[in-house]
């Protein structure tokens, strides 16, 4: 697939006020400063289009793109360690649940982990609640370049030998880098296909 144009349609934390689901959506979620901002301008091919910070906590709402007048991308606010009072990250989570069980045009939600990191319990449960609930997923190590390729694989490795402790199987894993356009034919193609099952 070929990004010909992506923008910016809104900005709310209300599901019920997101665009009409006519169109395929795919949902991006991550703990905060996994470069989940930096994938999404990545995978468009924009410097800009979602916003990037050094600081967690940088989207606070569920934000919409309308990519080749086709399908959504919908950036979630990050989970975990957020610069933001205990009471904003309640009502972050609070929204982006009802989201993620009532988006009826959701068809997948890729779940961001930084491949420096080992399996953080905060995304093992996130996973597991996504499985609960019957919302497909699939799993996207970010920032691999900061890795060598021998410590990539090991770490790749490591989630699956945690995951496969809950699941009996597990989603497809990608593997990306902002910085290198790693993953980027790959997820692209993957949305693609996954695209041709939607219906209305």
């Amino acid at each position: 697939m070929e990004i010909t144009s992506a923008e910016f349609t809104m900005s709310n934390s209300d599901y019920r006020k997101c665009p009409t689901p006519n169109k395929p959506e795919y949902a991006f979620i991550g703990r905060s400063n996994v470069g989940k901002s930096s994938l999404i301008n990545m995978l468009t091919n924009r410097n800009a289009l979602a916003k990037t910070s050094g600081k967690p906590g940088k989207t606070q709402l569920i934000n919409h793109f309308l990519i080749n007048k086709e399908w959504y991308l919908a950036d979630l606010p990050g989970y975990g360690y957020a610069k933001v009072s205990k009471k904003s990250r309640a009502t972050f989570h609070n929204f982006t649940v009802e989201y993620l069980q009532n988006r009826k045009n959701l068809l997948c939600v890729f779940v961001l982990l930084d491949s420096r990191i080992p399996p953080q319990k905060i995304d093992l449960e996130f996973m597991e609640f996504c499985g609960v609930k019957g919302i497909p997923f699939v799993m996207c190590f970010t920032k691999i370049d900061k890795l060598k390729p021998s410590a990539l694989k090991t770490a790749v490795e490591n989630y699956k030998k945690k995951m496969f402790e809950q699941w009996e199987e597990i989603p497809q894993i990608f593997i990306s880098s902002a910085t290198n356009k790693d993953g980027q034919d790959e997820l692209l193609n993957f949305i693609e296909s996954v695209n041709e099952s939607f219906e209305i």
